[in-house]
């Protein structure tokens, strides 16, 4: 066994199983997926730590955990189109792409994006895109999705990507709570409408554009 596919099953056995995560197709697919493939040369080393890890022009890839237990969350059915918003240098998009039919994953930061297409043929991935594109808009020429994940801390979701679920559809995020603390959120749209609710804590860095806005003061 390599060192890459020792630390991997050693993120599997030891972050990843012993938190709540049971999904067999979704352990299977990060067993697959060579996390070391999309992080700068020189981390490749520490791919498999537990915490966000830097991945270059101020972004990250979400703690393992964390990205595990949305992934779960959500519930991600063979047939399912996904939206993956702030897909960065794709790791996110081929983790999704093992569980769904087709992904759509979009980046803002066009260099980010070019490495994401480049990592995703690497490893065989022939049923998603990485499409470079403003996040907060989602990316409705593909809508309506089955599941859309977001990856990082934002402070809402705009009702403008929710509108790109379909009925019955979700959406997994982690979303800024009143105590400054981020909150895993499920959103699922039934009847017209999404609802939302809370499922677990989570400390992940900011996605850029989904900053708070400023609140006018009289």
């Amino acid at each position: 066994m390599s060192e890459y596919a020792a630390a991997r099953l050693n993120m599997v056995e030891g972050q990843i199983r012993p938190n709540k995560v049971t999904d067999q197709r979704l352990v299977d697919a990060m067993l697959d997926i060579p996390r070391e493939q999309f992080v700068p040369k020189a981390a490749r080393g520490f791919a498999y730590v537990d915490e966000d890890l830097a991945i270059g022009n101020g972004r990250y890839l979400m703690e393992p955990m964390v990205f595990a237990r949305m992934l779960q969350e959500v519930g991600i059915d063979a047939t399912d189109v996904v939206l993956d918003i702030g897909s960065g240098s794709g790791y996110s998009t081929a983790v999704l792409a093992r569980l769904a039919a087709t992904v759509v994953g979009i980046e803002s930061d066009a260099e980010l994006a070019r490495q994401a297409t480049e990592s995703l043929s690497a490893v065989g991935v022939d049923n998603a895109v990485v499409i470079t594109a403003p996040l907060t808009e989602g990316y409705p020429q593909q809508a309506p999705y089955d599941v859309i994940v977001i990856e990082g801390l934002v402070s809402e979701v705009p009702e403008g990507v929710l509108a790109q679920l379909g009925e019955g559809g979700r959406l997994v995020a982690a979303v800024l709570g009143d105590r400054g603390v981020g909150e895993v959120k499920l959103y699922q749209r039934s009847g017209g409408v999404a609802s939302a609710r809370t499922l677990f804590e989570a400390h992940t860095h900011p996605l850029p554009g989904f900053e708070a806005k400023p609140k006018f003061v009289f």
